[in-house]
């Protein structure tokens, strides 16, 4: 395991999307352009927030997508431009452990 003041290459990144094609839809030109390796989209997931003064209450589709530090800005950057969303959801988490062959698959994809 890594420790915390040195997290390793691997992150892990959210974001929400309006609909299950829309994710998808963006999940695969990422992949295709190899900013991510891959994206788990959960449907259905239901988002409570304030927008413009008001509390919106919205199904959402959420994605999980992981990639490496190295490819973060440029991934955060490819999607915020495809993203339909105003202010789109762009955040991630250090990896600080994991099975190795995985952790070397995101690696390697995202090269």
């Amino acid at each position: 395991m890594a420790d915390s003041s040195n997290p390793g290459p691997v992150v892990v990144a959210f974001s929400t999307f309006p609909s299950p094609e829309k994710a998808a839809e963006v999940a695969r030109i990422l992949v295709t352009e190899g900013l991510i390796a891959c994206a788990n989209l959960v449907p259905a997931v239901r988002s409570i927030y304030r927008w413009q003064g008001e509390v919106s209450d919205d199904t959402e589709t959420l994605a999980i997508l992981k990639t490496t530090r190295a490819r973060f800005d440029e991934m955060k950057t490819r999607l915020v431009a495809l993203h339909p969303y105003e202010v789109a959801e762009v955040i991630a988490l250090p990896v600080d452990g994991g099975h190795a062959p995985y952790l070397a698959w995101v690696i390697d994809s995202t090269k």
